[in-house]
């Protein structure tokens, strides 16, 4: 499994891989997630890849040396729209090539991708690639996508990312992202590449490969963990069937009374006005024995 995350912003682009893949808990290794293409001054395009992972590296190579009728590839294309395309064809082709024969072994053509970057003369662009070849485009509504084990690092992106987020911050917020994950799931793992992209650079000037050793990520982790500790403890707890009257903090009140679903006992064992187990019974039955 694995874990990526990109992002557009008004600022530019920020892209988070994990290394890890298994094929059991017995069989992990690392192998990187993120491919840069960059062509400094005229293009700069990052790909985070997810899914089997013989199927993401075969896809990467014919990316690389893809090139449509007409002669193009994704070193002359003219947008990011039409790179996209060509990495759209890239996945048709391999799966045409491999799909068949992967299917009678039981495996799955599975591979996603995160594919963004900028050509010169257009913005920062961000697409989410699926199996099929087919893809979507990050808008202001949506500015970020996520692919492989997304769940646990969802909720602070939701919460924090916008198009106006610095990139700094979207960094910061991508890492808290990271890590969560990487304390819920041991199908994530160590180490981290993270990459900032300035709008209209043209070259990358931020990049760095992160281990558990990464003195900035020991302190987000810690202090994440400490403030989220600290918040929890801030906040109230909730008050039982308080009185009507009471307006703060309040769960449930006496007057409106909540039962959950119940499925009776069988006619044979009920007993009115108290639940009792089979041990209570039989100690209760010994207790009269004893009287006569």
């Amino acid at each position: 499994m694995t874990y990526c995350v990109g992002m557009r912003l008004n600022s530019g682009l920020v892209f988070l891989s994990d290394s890890r893949t298994n094929a059991g808990v017995d069989h992990i290794g690392s192998f990187r997630k993120m491919t840069l293409f960059e062509n400094p001054g005229d293009r700069i395009m990052v790909l985070l890849t997810a899914g089997n992972l013989s199927i993401s590296q075969s896809v990467r190579q014919t990316i690389s040396e893809y090139l449509t009728p007409d002669g193009t590839s994704i070193w002359t294309a003219s947008s990011m729209y039409e790179a996209a395309q060509i990495v759209g064809e890239s996945i048709r082709s391999v799966h045409k090539r491999d799909a068949e024969s992967l299917e009678q072994f039981g495996i799955d053509f599975n591979v996603s991708l995160i594919f963004g970057g900028q050509i010169r003369g257009e913005r920062c662009r961000l697409f989410q690639m699926y199996s099929a070849g087919n893809f979507i485009e990050s808008h202001d509504e949506n500015p970020y996508f996520q692919i492989g084990e997304s769940k646990y690092g969802k909720p602070i992106i939701d919460r924090v990312i916008t198009p106006n987020t610095p990139l700094d911050e979207a960094a910061k917020c991508a890492l808290i992202s990271m890590d969560s994950t990487l304390r819920s799931n041991i199908s994530v793992g160590f180490p981290l590449d993270l990459l900032l992209y300035d709008e209209d650079a043209l070259t990358i000037s931020r990049f760095v490969t992160i281990d558990e050793k990464n003195q900035y990520f020991q302190m987000l982790r810690n202090s994440w963990g400490k403030e989220l500790r600290s918040v929890f403890e801030g906040i109230a707890d909730p008050v039982w069937n308080a009185a009507p009257e009471t307006t703060s903090n309040v769960l449930s009140t006496r007057d409106n009374s909540n039962q959950p679903a119940r499925i009776a006992p069988p006619v044979s064992i009920a007993r009115t006005g108290s639940v009792h187990s089979p041990l209570q019974t039989l100690a209760e039955n010994g207790d009269r024995k004893a009287q006569y």
